[in-house]
């Protein structure tokens, strides 16, 4: 299974617990493929340097390098999308997701969200991506 975490999400799931946090075990398992885009990556560590996290730069290089890095692929996305309009900075997790054949985006953002489906990819939360991976598994 093949996803690209919206920022709301990775940050809930490296800083938090609840359902978000239960991600962390399946990619670093290697259960779920994180694909990540370098335009993703910049937006994952600007958000940590939020005055509100309290994170050093050292909590963050330690967060981004051990915790999620060793663990994604990489991808280059060949194409631009205009899907979401309102906040036009969401369309690089479709790009990734297209470029990279993503099966689900996993967000907490009502923009994404809203679509439920770009292409033939689903937009989940953390909490219905877990649940119908969960359901799938035990099939």
């Amino acid at each position: 299974m093949r996803v690209v975490l919206d920022t709301n999400v990775l940050v809930s799931a490296l800083l938090f617990t609840g359902i978000s946090s239960e991600l962390v075990p399946l990619w670093q398992k290697g259960t779920i493929t994180v694909l990540l885009s370098r335009e993703i990556l910049e937006e994952y560590l600007r958000v940590f340097a939020y005055p509100k996290f309290q994170l050093s730069e050292g909590e963050i290089k330690r967060l981004i390098e051990e915790e999620l890095l060793p663990f994604v692929r990489v991808i280059k996305p060949r194409l631009r999308v205009r899907a979401v309009r309102r906040d036009p900075s969401d369309n690089k997790f479709l790009e990734c997701a297209i470029s990279g054949k993503a099966d689900v985006v996993i967000s907490g953002d009502k923009d994404l969200l809203a679509l439920r489906h770009y292409r033939r990819i689903r937009i989940q939360t953390p909490s219905h991506f877990l649940t119908a991976f969960f359901r799938q598994q035990s099939r």
